[in-house]
């Protein structure tokens, strides 16, 4: 393994995220299971998924390629959230704080897919 994913902030922000997705999946209806509960568990699941399996690959430019993946999977996990706030579904204070974290990892991991693709001389290896 060229480094290790689990000392990464974002990485370590998105298993939060996952954490509190997860517990917001609890509160919905029961009716959505297979729908929104089991779409946002995926998707919250695939972005510190994402990040771990990039660490591993050899060369920035596919770490960066698996970063993008895991900001498409925030995309998709922030849609299904929104999806919940229009359906006035769940804990209101709960979703709002699903929404404003996985805000802040999409900035963090575009910021950092940014640093690894401009810098490459960086090393992975920590």
């Amino acid at each position: 393994m060229r480094h290790n994913f689990k000392n990464l902030k974002v990485w370590q922000r998105s298993m939060d995220l996952t954490d509190l997705a997860f517990d917001f999946c609890k509160q919905l209806p029961s009716n959505e299971r297979y729908n929104l509960i089991d779409q946002i568990n995926r998707c919250s699941c695939s972005i510190p998924s994402n990040i771990a399996e990039g660490s591993g690959k050899r060369t920035h430019l596919h770490f960066a390629e698996f970063l993008s993946t895991a900001i498409s999977s925030s995309y998709e996990l922030q849609t299904q959230l929104l999806i919940c706030q229009r359906r006035r579904y769940g804990n209101t204070e709960m979703l709002n704080n699903c929404l404003m974290l996985v805000e802040e990892i999409q900035k963090m991991l575009f910021s950092f897919r940014e640093y690894i693709l401009s810098d490459t001389s960086i090393r992975l290896d920590s």
